[in-house]
């Protein structure tokens, strides 16, 4: 894990081994390349099917695989035995940094997929080179986050928007004041996903390399901050402290106890899904805002392309994630028949619709891309499962007790779990 660790810092300076997809000999032009892509998004098939006709030597063959954790146990696996690894995996950003580390992905570097940088948001793009100037993969879609309410509740009770957290707390204390059963939001704490995007948002980052070395910066201010912002309105009972995706939750959706989520860009998606009759009564907006004066907000999901260092054709591997993440044509089939939100800058140049659960609401995707220009850098690590773990567990407790020092105190619990497991794993740990 020490030779892992130094990789990761180096950004595997120009790749050992199969390393570096640049390093590759270039292929005849004529010669028919076969390649295997492990993904999950639904129907990428169908928007491989547009390369494979634009580009007959060089065929991608979509093998649907399940996703998050079973897919990198699975690419693992084949790594370590050498053998059966695909030529490209859908990687959610938050693997990237343990795939890198067990050297499973090749350097992009010095590949036309490099080129791709200026159609993707910074903060985006920092995820998928780790703070380096190696690139491990590229962004396919993401998740800015945004802010969904009910514009009929916040209508009838007189509500404005909020603006800013301040504004959000007094619009939540409104909305439970004027129902004791209903809420403005709920505090998940099974969803270490959408309270990294929240800490992301108030700047934080909770991993960093620097020379031969990691840092993690869990229990600092920024995500203090938000920890105890959420803590004190669960401690007020403004704000409810279940998880969301529970029957309870989608019966409060549907009945308007729940009347706003913070959530991502893809939640069009979940609520025509577990609210669909209530079409047509919710609004998006941009996030509240911790400064209003430099808006900013964080990702919640999100997944990237990569080829791995098995692959015998990483150059034209390397030719394909690019067009399929940045090809306007590849962007409207990703957006309208795979149902993800491209990361790339022009996605809302191709989203000329709303989604249909808000057809009344023109500018859903001009919110959208303002979102995602704006998320903030944030790095991943190479254990988050164990960071997000530890925050399942702590902050359950916390959301259970309703007492706002727990919350922060949560935090010191993950900081000290993440950093443990770094270190006996042979990573340096700077601090």
């Amino acid at each position: 894990m020490l030779a892992a660790a130094a990789m990761l810092t180096a950004g595997c300076s120009g790749g050992a081994g199969t390393g570096s997809a640049a390093e590759s000999a270039p292929s005849d032009p004529n010669q028919k390349v076969e390649l295997t892509y492990w993904a999950w998004a639904p129907n990428l098939d169908k928007v491989v099917d547009l390369w494979n006709q634009k580009n007959p030597n060089i065929h991608v063959t979509v093998n649907k695989q399940d996703g998050g954790d079973p897919a990198v146990t699975k690419l693992l696996t084949a790594v370590k035995a050498g053998s059966g690894a695909p030529d490209l995996i859908q990687a959610e950003y938050q693997k990237i940094p343990t795939l890198v580390a067990a050297d499973a992905l090749a350097d992009l570097s010095g590949t036309e997929a490099n080129e791709t940088k200026s159609h993707f948001p910074e903060g985006v793009w920092n995820s998928v080179t780790l703070g380096s100037e190696a690139l491990y993969s590229v962004p396919q879609d993401t998740g800015p986050m945004v802010f969904y309410y009910r514009a009929d509740v916040f209508e009838k009770l007189g509500l404005t928007v909020p603006k800013t957290w301040d504004e959000y707390a007094e619009a939540a204390k409104a909305v439970h004041a004027s129902d004791p059963e209903a809420y403005l939001g709920t505090f998940s704490s099974n969803d270490a996903g959408w309270f990294t995007g929240m800490a992301q948002q108030a700047g934080a980052s909770w991993w960093g390399i620097d020379g031969d070395a990691w840092s993690v910066k869990v229990d600092e201010d920024p995500t203090r901050k938000v920890a105890g912002y959420w803590g004190g309105l669960v401690q007020d009972g403004v704000i409810d402290n279940k998880p969301m995706y529970t029957p309870e939750w989608n019966t409060a959706l549907n009945t308007g106890k729940q009347v706003g989520w913070l959530s991502a860009a893809w939640g069009p998606g979940v609520l025509a899904g577990n609210a669909g009759a209530t079409a047509g009564q919710w609004k998006a907006a941009p996030m509240p805002q911790w400064d209003a004066a430099s808006p900013a907000t964080g990702n919640w999901g999100g997944s990237a392309t990569s080829v791995t260092t098995q692959s015998k054709h990483p150059k034209e591997a390397a030719q394909f994630v690019a067009w399929l993440n940045s090809d306007p044509a590849a962007l409207k089939l990703l957006a309208g028949t795979a149902n993800v939100y491209p990361a790339a800058n022009d996605a809302a140049s191709v989203l000329t619709s709303p989604p249909a659960f808000f057809a009344d609401q023109a500018d859903f995707y001009t919110i959208a891309a303002d979102a995602a220009k704006a998320t903030k850098p944030f790095t991943y690590g190479p254990n988050v499962n164990v960071a997000y773990s530890a925050f399942n567990d702590a902050f359950g407790k916390a959301a259970e007790s309703k007492k706002a020092a727990a919350f922060t105190e949560s935090l010191a619990t993950m900081q000290k779990a993440t950093v443990d497991d770094m270190k006996n794993s042979g990573f340096t740990v700077a601090g």
